[in-house]
Order: structure tokens, then C-alpha cells, then sequence
């Protein structure tokens, strides 16, 4: 399977929008490991649809006007990836959830680690929204994006403002 991309400046970096076919397949960040999602070979095609739509929704989530995004997506992982990815996109925009909440949630709730390894494989990051998943304390834990950029986010989350690019 060949994948198109587009990359977008965004006030927590440089963006890799993936899409397969008519689908989001990916949200990578700009020092992304490698093999934290792994995808086949990619072209640039800045012009594909849903990438646009894509950016447009990022644009208007970072300016403070859009709380949820209606994109249709493509989630590849094994099916508990899948179950965890899916219960990301349950978090209300300005809440949070702790791991052992969606390992609950899932109705696998001794799997912990397992949805921490999940939610860190996570591909489309910020619509699936991984960075609203926290510690048991409520502290910030590892993120792709890197700590400042979960915090940015979830700082815009709680009414803190907008983002400027």
C-alpha cells in the first residue's frame, strides 16, 4: 500500500499529514522515532483531499475554534491497538483520562502497560487524541510529540487560548 503525505507547520512543529486513499492514516511529529508508526512508502501530494481537509481542521483546533474533528480515518494496528486508539477518541476535548481509565474502559483492566504501549503507537496523533491520556497522578508521561507539546495541547485544551504557528 503507497501512502500520500503532506507536511504542515503547526505551533508544536512541523507536521506529517498521511493519508491511505480517502483516509487520515497518520499525524507523525517532526522527530517522530521511525518505528513508532510504521507505514509503507510515501509521496507527496499535497493537493490530496482529505491532507486539506486535514490541515484545515489542525488550523482551526489550534486557533482555539474547533473542538473535535470529523475526518474519516484509518487506523492500522493490531485489533487492541485498534480497541485503544478508538477509546482515545471517547476523551472529551478538555478532560483527561489516566491509562487504568482506558484499560477499563476497553474492559481489559489489568492491562495497563499494554494500553500505555498502545496509546505511544498511536498514529494519528491529536485527532486520536493520545495526548489527553495522563498518569495515575495526573502527571504528564511520555508523549511523541514530546512533554511541551503535550502540555501546549492540553493547555489550549483548557481554555488557555490559542496557539499561534
Amino acid at each position: 500500500m503507497s501512502y500520500a503525505y503532506k507536511t504542515v507547520a503547526t505551533p508544536v512543529g512541523q507536521l506529517k499529514l498521511v493519508a491511505s486513499g480517502a483516509k487520515l492514516a497518520a499525524i507523525l511529529w517532526e522527530n517522530d522515532r521511525p518505528d513508532r508508526v510504521r507505514l509503507g512508502p510515501m509521496q507527496e501530494e499535497p493537493q490530496r483531499p482529505v491532507l486539506l481537509e486535514a490541515e484545515r481542521q489542525l488550523g482551526e483546533y489550534f486557533a482555539g475554534t474547533r473542538d473535535r474533528f470529523e475526518l474519516p480515518l484509518e487506523f492500522a494496528g493490531t485489533e487492541f491497538q485498534k480497541q485503544v486508539w478508538s477509546a482515545l477518541l471517547t476523551i472529551p476535548y478538555g478532560e483527561t483520562r489516566s491509562y487504568s481509565d482506558i484499560a477499563a474502559q476497553i474492559g481489559r483492566a489489568k492491562a495497563v502497560r499494554a494500553v500505555g504501549a498502545a496509546n505511544g503507537r498511536n498514529p494519528i496523533s491529536i485527532v486520536a487524541p493520545c495526548h489527553r491520556v495522563v498518569g495515575a497522578s495526573g502527571d504528564l508521561t511520555g508523549f511523541a510529540g514530546g512533554l511541551r507539546a503535550k502540555a501546549l495541547l492540553l493547555a489550549l485544551e483548557s481554555g488557555q487560548g490559542q496557539l499561534a504557528a
